[in-house]
């Protein structure tokens, strides 16, 4: 029983359709959710909302609590470990605003009517219950390390070409910051022209940082659709062997069937 509802609530095989439909109707629950959001009033329709939304979202995480040892393959510690895992915090995050019961007229008690904004990280909770954006995940974790380094490239060229056009152009730019904020804007080759050096070795400089910002936006972009598409074809060829496998029992059970 316990392991069905983990083969349910969790991203099951795409032939499970209670699975399916269980994360087309979380997508729902969710996005409802967040529909006061977008209203500064309040009304009886986004009351009852948001008070549906927090019953569901708590359902879903007693179910996932009682499941956690299927989740992380660790046990009776695994109901004590649970709560403390990313997910399951955001999953809190997503709850307590909604439980926020507090109604007084002392103005220092308004303090925690900033809770209801941690509601908007429900949308975060999609990404749970859409295969493509786990393959997207999966995607930037495998190709973390290129990613940083690649990252870590960019960050220095920023920190090195700042202090070189800090120290040549003193008198434009007013802190080592503004330097930072140039050099980033200048890389990613936006450059707004709110802050720009004069002089030759300035632009000099602004044209070699513009030029290194095509490369560094490029690589990244190459690495993340190259691993993407790897990824999709991985999926693809084990959705094909899922079918090719349960191919000859249907084959099998319409024989019956016609005998």
């Amino acid at each position: 029983m316990r392991k069905r509802l983990f083969e349910i609530i969790e991203t099951a095989k795409e032939s499970d359709r209670t699975s399916n439909v269980y994360d087309v109707y979380m997508m729902i629950v969710i996005i409802a959710s967040l529909v006061p959001l977008a209203f500064k009033t309040d009304c009886a329709a986004f009351f009852w909302i948001d008070k549906t939304a927090m019953v569901l979202f708590i359902i879903d995480y007693l179910l996932r609590l009682v499941t956690a040892d299927y989740k992380l393959g660790k046990g009776p510690v695994s109901f004590l470990l649970y709560p403390v895992t990313p997910m399951a915090i955001l999953d809190l995050l997503c709850i307590l605003p909604s439980l926020n019961l507090l109604q007084s007229g002392f103005r220092i008690l308004k303090i925690f009517r900033l809770i209801r904004t941690l509601r908007v990280f429900r949308v975060f909770k999609a990404v749970r219950h859409s295969r493509s954006i786990y393959l997207i995940k999966s995607v930037f974790r495998k190709q973390k390390k290129p990613l940083a380094t690649v990252g870590a490239l960019a960050l220095a060229y920023i920190l090195i070409s700042a202090l070189v056009v800090f120290n040549v152009e003193p008198e434009s730019f007013g802190n080592y910051f503004e330097a930072v904020y140039w050099a980033t804007v200048s890389l990613t080759t936006m450059g707004y022209g709110d802050i720009y050096p004069v002089s030759v070795v300035g632009r000099i400089v602004t044209m070699a940082s513009a030029i290194f910002g095509i490369a560094v936006i490029a690589l990244p972009s190459a690495l993340i659709t190259a691993g993407f598409m790897h990824a999709l074809q991985q999926f693809n060829d084990a959705e094909d062997k899922e079918k090719q496998e349960g191919g000859p029992e249907e084959t099998e059970a319409a024989g019956n069937e016609k005998n």
